[in-house]
């Protein structure tokens, strides 16, 4: 019954299409292949694989965009789904997305379009182009100084990875006041975490820093300078870096979805760190963006970068992967050109080949975006990209309950943590969203969207000590199971993160070992001491979870981020999530504080 209740829903997602445009025969019969060929990297034996109407059911999608290159030419883009359920407005190819962190590809274009115009050097000082805000040294940046390279590629040592975003009308913090995590801002400072040139960092804080030096260069506003330079140069009519976009573009505008289909609140959110995650766009636009990169990397075009700029910016710098404004991938000495991006209700990604003219951009309206590359590896297939996909076959063992309940805890992996939970069914990885475990024996496992193949280990008396992690057969760092929290050292976000993952896997009492232990080594941190309030009042513990509430009543978490204001959204995530709501309604009304919008709805 489930199965017709799912291919039901598909039809009607393929229904609701606008019309949209007829193509050739061949292409037409192309894109049916595409829509009916879907499938991770690795493929559990015998299953089938998957319809793109079923894959937007199950992973609760409901909107997604595509468009493909093949011979350096966009040969179809096509819309799918609702880019506004409640007012019943289809995706179409000219949909806008806000797809995050592509931004940085585009910001990266603009910065070079600089410095191959002699304007800016990316090896100077960035402090010796920042005006209204410097960046301020200290002890970890060992003496060494930023680049425009080093923030373009990640290796500058910096902090915040990402952003959240702002309420579309609420207070938007400027550019200094973000990079100094004061005012409206709800981020922290960025700031030196080690020194530049050492290793690969992600950090879209570093990004903030080169958007403020291209709009003091400029004396431009970022996104006027950028549609002018950047965007139109390279075709992308539709693409705008405003925020939030115009009265006249909302009409095209998607809404976005949480993972469990509930609208992002106002529907988007709005980023000031236009450069990070600001972009509006189309896969038709990254598609134009993708064509005129192969083109100028082959000196066959040049309407924004030159050959040698292209080839400098598709380099890895002081790493393997990480370019400027771009990532290189190698699958088996094909290399491509590619960035994933991810906004509050928005995921989006695209890949481009060096060689033959071959790509894909795909975006969807959703907090949850692993249709993608089941999309991505379908197009790859249809289309004959060498080596970008082929799938390893598994079979699949069922393991006892018994065998697998000691595999709950929480792992170390290097500088990073993961959980294994349990759900209903059957066991997950976590780590900023969880992926099913499937085993190929009681000690082997797989997820199907990695090729990290996992084993676990045991210590002499059969404990569960970690597991093992090997790609194409290169070993890769253990994962270390933490056998007892209060050992466990750490920053004041390690606690925080971990406590955060696990209540929202609705591991409370594994959540609050980890809190108190932060709390023990922070007690002032107010992030984690609010998990931890929540931890105590999902077990039950409300009395000493009212306690720990009214404690820090009145206090200010982080710029105007209200201790109300915390709870209040985090009442709402923990709704969204299922927990039961009696005792957070509770507690809200003991407290005074107002009934989040919503929330009995969930």
């Amino acid at each position: 019954m489930k199965r017709i209740f799912l291919s039901i829903v598909a039809i009607l997602q393929i229904q609701c299409l606008a019309a949209q445009t007829k193509y050739s025969p061949q292409v037409e019969a192309q894109i049916q292949q595409v829509e009916n060929h879907l499938a991770g990297r690795i493929q559990i034996a015998g299953q089938p694989l998957y319809n793109i109407g079923d894959r937007m059911a199950h992973y609760n999608v409901k909107g997604l965009s595509l468009a493909v290159v093949h011979n350096y030419e966009i040969v179809w883009a096509k819309g799918y789904g609702w880019a506004d359920e409640a007012e019943k407005r289809p995706v179409t190819p000219e949909t806008l997305f806000e797809p995050g962190s592509i931004s940085k590809t585009f910001n990266a274009l603009g910065i070079l379009k600089l410095v191959q115009d002699n304007k800016l050097k990316l090896d100077a000082d960035i402090n010796s182009y920042l005006k209204s805000w410097k960046f301020p040294y200290d002890s970890l940046a060992q003496g060494k100084k930023i680049t425009l390279a080093d923030l373009l590629s990640h290796t500058a040592g910096l902090s915040v990875h990402g952003f959240g975003g702002y309420k579309r009308f609420g207070k938007i913090p400027t550019l200094p006041q973000i990079l100094d995590g004061k005012g409206p801002t709800n981020s922290p400072p960025v700031r030196s975490e080690f020194a530049p040139g050492l290793r690969y960092q992600y950090s879209g804080g570093g990004t903030t820093i080169s958007q403020l030096i291209l709009q003091e260069k400029t004396k431009q506003p970022y996104d006027v300078w950028m549609r002018a330079n950047v965007l139109l140069p390279l075709g992308m009519e539709n693409s705008f870096f405003a925020q939030p976009p115009k009265a006249a573009q909302m009409p095209l505008v998607a809404t976005g979805y949480r993972g469990d289909g509930s609208e992002v609140d106002d529907k988007f959110h709005v980023y000031p760190e236009q450069g990070a995650a600001g972009l509006w766009t189309t896969p038709t636009d990254i598609c134009k963006y993708i064509i005129e990169t192969q083109r100028a990397c082959e000196g066959k075009s040049a309407k924004l970068l030159n050959q040698q700029m292209t080839q400098l910016r598709l380099t890895p710098y002081q790493n393997d992967e990480a370019a400027l404004g771009v990532f290189i991938e190698d699958r088996e000495g094909i290399k491509y050109f590619q960035h994933g991006a991810g906004n509050e209700g928005f995921r989006g990604f695209y890949y481009g080949s060096l060689e033959g003219g071959n790509g894909v951009a795909v975006f969807v309206n959703s907090d949850n975006g692993d249709i993608m590359f089941e999309l991505m590896n379908s197009v790859a297939s249809v289309y004959n990209w060498n080596s970008f996909y082929t799938p390893m076959v598994k079979e699949e063992v069922e393991v006892s309950e018994a065998y697998l309940q000691p595999c709950i805890g929480v792992y170390l992996v290097e500088d990073q943590f993961v959980t294994i939970v349990e759900k209903t069914d059957g066991y997950y990885l976590s780590q900023n969203g969880a992926s099913k475990m499937h085993f190929s024996s009681p000690d082997d496992f797989f997820n199907l969207e990695s090729l990290t193949e996992k084993h676990l280990l045991h210590d002499a008396s059969g404990n569960v000590t970690g597991f093992s992690r090997k790609v194409k057969g290169k070993q890769l760092a253990d994962a270390v199971k933490i056998q007892n929290p209060d050992t466990l050292n750490g920053n004041a976000d390690r606690f925080n993160s971990i406590g955060w993952d696990l209540l929202g896997n609705s591991e409370f009492a594994q959540a609050e070992r980890y809190l108190q232990r932060g709390a023990v080594l922070y007690p002032t941190n107010l992030f984690v001491l609010g998990n931890l309030a929540h931890s105590l009042l999902f077990q039950g513990k409300y009395t000493d979870a009212l306690a720990l509430y009214k404690t820090y009543m009145g206090q200010n978490i982080q710029g105007e981020m209200s201790w109300e204001g915390m709870i209040s959204e985090d009442f709402s995530y923990f709704a969204r999530k299922g927990i039961e709501i009696a005792s957070m309604q509770k507690l809200l009304d003991e407290l005074k504080l107002k009934t989040p919008e919503g929330f009995g709805k969930h």
